[in-house]
């Protein structure tokens, strides 16, 4: 207590003064005395005076800027109890109404409302004389803090077990944060400057995030912009180098024998070197990789302004580093397309229910067609795996019977739907992200044709940066992808978007893939069967959708609904779909299933077969020069000039 008095003494009326006189406060308390006068000292006091010293002689020096840009909302987030999961967050709400409101977000990172207030055990709020002040439950999301017009203090305990890129953990491994899902805001004040700290961090665990900090607190100038960077807490791994002028920190949460972290690094050179030279641009100094390759089940990626947050399984990482350069390539490429060319359907965000667009389409989907053009420039992937990739898409969407009823723009709609394991059969679905990426390849050479292959998608995107992101607009959803399309093309492509991206028409790939020399052949063949269709919530379990009546895995008791743990002795999760592919008819498949009155246990039957047809991209049976020449600058998102335009088709 007397090093808080004294502390106080030293900084005057500054926000950290105001953070002593909360901390002072609260060691006054019988029930928080132990743990806050260890959170203190873990803080502020440190190991030795000499820390106490060198603390507030920084903070000295800073004042001039502080008392300048100081945040006018503090957050403090103390890693309460990992085993338990628990953090608990103090807000500090300057002077201002009587009556204020604090927003949980019901959605973020994934397009499905998620209602993080659940999480919320209890929470409580003082004014800055520590006299109690009334808490009300507005909605289920939301709370009213009374008495508050000198400003307030509001605490709030919250459990946090959310693994993956899209979620909020703390364990005694580590902690990774999206703090959309910790952090409430003041309605009013939502566009305020933040800050955050961190008290409580276990020893040895590091801090790493793309936003500046400044005396041990980290700075944003709004919520969105605190909540846009994720926070990695733990003895992660960190390697750092520069490329094209731009910084980049690796932030790496894994068993050190599980990775390679110079081939990673070497491969992402490639990478951003690829993206920033086909885009041209480098909106960013510096730009963070946060990566976890756990054991168990994996998969996804995150894109933030600065940062990326994915995860990969660690046996698939060894299997091929493919396995990290395609989601990586994505992700990187998304700090332009989502987070700068972004549709105006999402802006601004509301937090507090869906956020619709018709735009996913291209958001989501014609980013996985840069981020495949990228890993070509690149020399990750060459023609023959391109073209086998592309040929996995078409036949994807194909043996999807939803395709013949719902649009692109219906898809990127429905993706709050997505949470659901009914909307994800193939009859009732499409995803915006297969269709989109194949919509950006016909695009792609739809412009390249209408251009003497003077343009390509790559112009479109460039246009569109220029136009939009550069500008601080944003494009009106698919209109404005058009419009983007047919100023680069000098062309009218109002058929292009009511056939296939407002309507369902049926892709005539051949008509498209001629230009580069290609055709789509259809190819039949008798493929392993396992007797049910699985699907997966982006990073979440797998669930049975649909059982084949009256095959071997119907006998053994698979039911729709059920959640598959386990295949073959393995975790269950982005790598099952292969592993399921690997097998034979007649060999016999393991399954661990969590059922929903079954609980867990163990089933068996023996795969079966089916015909099924797959599509495959080959070669016309004379290509010419001048299509050769065009499948080399597709190939590799160059626009080349070429002799007279072919029509494009239509």
């Amino acid at each position: 207590m007397k090093a808080i008095t004294r502390l106080k003494s030293l900084v005057g009326a500054t926000p950290f003064s105001r953070f002593l006189r909360v901390e002072e406060r609260r060691c006054n308390r019988r029930e928080s005395t132990k743990s806050q006068g260890w959170v203190f000292a873990r803080v502020v006091a440190g190991p030795t005076v000499h820390v106490i010293v060198l603390a507030v002689a920084l903070f000295t020096l800073s004042l001039p800027f502080a008392a300048a840009q100081s945040p006018e909302i503090s957050y403090v987030i103390s890693l309460a109890n990992p085993e338990q999961h628990l953090a608990e967050v103090q807000i500090t709400l300057p002077a201002g109404a009587p009556s204020r409101e604090l927003q949980l977000p019901v959605w973020n990172a994934l397009y499905q409302i998620r209602d993080f207030s659940q999480f919320v055990n209890w929470i409580r709020a003082e004014d800055l004389a520590g006299r109690p002040l009334d808490v009300h439950l507005l909605d289920k999301s939301c709370w009213q803090i009374g008495g508050a017009s000198a400003g307030a203090m509001v605490e709030y305990q919250i459990y946090l077990d959310s693994p993956g890129p899209f979620g909020a953990q703390l364990n005694p491994h580590h902690a990774f944060l999206n703090l959309a899902q910790v952090l409430m805001y003041p309605v009013d004040a939502r566009n305020s400057p933040m800050q955050v700290q961190f008290t409580r961090v276990p020893p040895g665990w590091h801090i790493a995030t793309p936003l500046a900090s400044a005396n041990n607190s980290y700075l944003a100038t709004n919520y969105d912009r605190l909540v846009d960077a994720p926070f990695e807490l733990g003895t992660f791994q960190e390697t750092d180098f520069d490329e094209s002028g731009g910084h980049f920190r690796v932030i790496i949460d894994a068993d050190p024998a599980d990775y390679d972290s110079a081939k990673i690094v070497s491969a992402l050179h490639h990478i951003v070197a690829a993206a920033i030279s086909w885009m041209n641009d480098r909106p960013f100094d510096s730009y963070t990789f946060f990566y976890h390759f756990p054991r168990g089940p994996a998969g996804g990626g995150m894109e933030h302004a600065y940062s990326t947050a994915i995860d990969i399984n660690a046996e698939l990482l060894k299997q091929n580093l493919d396995n990290v350069t395609g989601v990586t390539a994505h992700e990187f490429f998304h700090l332009w397309n989502v987070k700068r060319i972004r549709p105006q359907s999402l802006e601004p965000i509301d937090y507090t229910k869906e956020n619709y667009t018709r735009a996913l389409w291209f958001s989501e989907g014609v980013t996985s067609t840069a981020g495949g053009i990228i890993e070509v420039r690149a020399g990750h992937a060459d023609e023959a795996r391109y073209l086998a990739y592309l040929s996995e898409q078409i036949t994807e969407l194909e043996r999807r019977p939803a395709h013949l009823s719902q649009s692109p723009e219906q898809s990127s709609l429905d993706a709050w739907l997505e949470g659901f394991p009914y909307y994800r059969r193939p009859e009732r679905s499409i995803s915006y992200y297969n269709i989109g990426e194949l919509l950006g390849i016909m695009l792609d050479v739809t412009v390249r044709q209408s251009t003497h292959d003077q343009a390509s998608v790559r112009e479109v995107l460039q246009w569109m940066n220029t136009n939009y992101a550069k500008k601080g607009l944003f494009f009106d959803d698919s209109e404005g992808v058009r419009r983007a399309a047919e100023a680069v093309s000098h062309s009218d492509l109002g058929w292009f978007f009511s056939k296939y991206v407002a309507g369902t028409g049926e892709i005539p790939w051949n008509d498209f893939f001629r230009y580069v020399g290609l055709r789509v052949d259809r190819v039949s063949a008798t493929v392993p069967d396992p007797g049910f269709i699985g699907s997966r919530n982006f990073d979440g379990p797998m669930s049975v959708t649909a059982v084949t009546p009256g095959s071997d895995a119907e006998r053994a008791g698979l039911h729709v609904g059920d959640t598959i743990i386990e295949v073959m002795g393995i975790p269950a999760g982005q790598e099952s779909r292969a592993q399921l592919s690997r097998l034979s008819p007649g060999d016999t498949l393991s399954v661990k299933i969590q059922g929903r009155r079954t609980g867990d246990h163990e089933l068996k039957w023996k795969i079966g077969s089916r015909p099924e047809v797959s599509y495959e991209l080959k070669d016309l049976d004379q290509v010419t020069p001048d299509q050769r020449a065009h499948r080399a600058a597709w190939l590799k998102g160059e626009a080349e000039t070429s002799s007279d335009p072919e029509p494009a088709p239509k």
